[in-house]
């Protein structure tokens, strides 16, 4: 008996053990997700955030899940690839074939060299294309028309609405021209769009629509003050992103635009402590392969984390960064530094590894 398609919460909830924070994406993604394995129609997806707020942590989190379920990943294939890539192609007139070859090539890897052509057809037919830095393909930068951007938009366009794409099938599946429906496919693209919160900031401040963000009063520390409380998601509008250089045809391709908001210090020690491989995993594993325990105060976490916070453009990367600087010396010389056989750092061991 086929086994039931698991539902958005489910999802969800197996996608959380690796990505931390995010509701609205992880929602978006499961959602998506789940009619996807259904067979459904499903709208594609352009998630907005800066470096290190989780797009292609949430990319991998997919991949991993469909891959540790095969009754699952025999009905979608996952790849992933640079926007660029698909304006280079289409300077040669073949961005469909590059995603479709690329999907093919992953189909053959879940169903194995002897599977037949049409098997492989309809696994690739039926994949998810993550197209990474989407924000790079921007139609002009200031004043100057981007050429390679306005190509690879529109040969992104193409793909994603041409239901009808040529592909040459590779000598090992078969070597003749088909046409592959690629309405099946579902789109995630994902950017950081530099320089969109300042525009948007600067829209409603002294811009264009000048005073719609007003001022709130808030008491820190027993003083009252009025600062400006600016969240990019309450403000973007789609006029920004044409602005930024996205065209409207390209947009309208989309039925979900979600953006990834800044990680608060909260996630980020979450992160630091309970994603799988992480920089203190890592250096756990170097100590213990020399005999020593490394173990940092709940404090010191915190430290590390909020000087993280302040990177805003690097989000979780920010985390490997800063611990790296209070780390390095301890991993240099580590029977120096752990002499009982354990190494404790606690805030006062960060602010000093951060001083230096």
């Amino acid at each position: 008996m086929t086994q039931a398609v698991p539902s958005p919460r489910e999802i969800a909830t197996e996608l959380e053990k690796s990505v931390i924070g995010q509701r609205v994406a992880l929602q978006e993604m499961s959602i998506a997700l789940s009619k996807k394995l259904a067979g459904l129609a499903v709208g594609n997806i352009l998630m907005i955030g800066s470096s290190g707020t989780g797009k292609t942590t949430l990319m991998r989190a997919v991949e991993s899940y469909l891959e540790a379920r095969p009754h699952l990943s025999l009905r979608s294939t996952v790849v992933r690839m640079h926007a660029n890539i698909l304006g280079e192609a289409a300077q040669k007139g073949r961005p469909g074939e590059v995603v479709l070859q690329r999907l093919l090539e992953r189909a053959r890897e879940q169903l194995g060299i002897d599977a037949s052509a049409e098997s492989l057809l309809k696994q690739a037919s039926n994949g998810i294309v993550f197209v990474d830095e989407v924000d790079k393909i921007r139609s002009y930068i200031g004043d100057r028309p981007n050429t390679s951007g306005i190509r690879a938009q529109e040969a992104l366009l193409t793909v994603i609405e041409n239901e009808a794409v040529p592909l040459t099938l590779p000598p090992w599946a078969g070597g003749k021209t088909v046409t592959v429906d690629s309405s099946g496919l579902l789109f995630v693209c994902g950017g950081a769009f530099e320089g969109l919160y300042d525009s948007v900031f600067d829209r409603v401040t002294i811009g264009r629509d000048r005073g719609a963000l007003k001022p709130v009063t808030v008491v820190e520390d027993g003083q009252v003050h009025e600062r400006l409380e600016f969240v990019l998601r309450e403000w973007l509008r789609n006029e920004d992103l044409f602005d930024y250089g996205m065209s409207p045809q390209f947009l309208s391709r989309f039925d979900a635009v979600v953006l990834l908001a800044d990680l608060t210090i909260d996630e980020l020690v979450r992160i630091f402590l309970e994603i799988p491989n992480s920089g203190y995993d890592q250096a756990r594993a170097y100590f213990e392969s020399r005999g020593l325990h490394l173990a940092l105060s709940p404090d010191a976490i915190r430290r590390i984390a909020l000087e993280a916070s302040k990177e805003k453009r690097l989000g979780a990367r920010a985390l490997k960064e800063v611990f790296r600087r209070v780390v390095r010396d301890y991993e240099f010389d580590p029977k120096a530094n752990g002499p009982e056989g354990s190494v404790l750092l606690d805030v006062a061991e960060v602010d000093a590894a951060l001083a230096t």
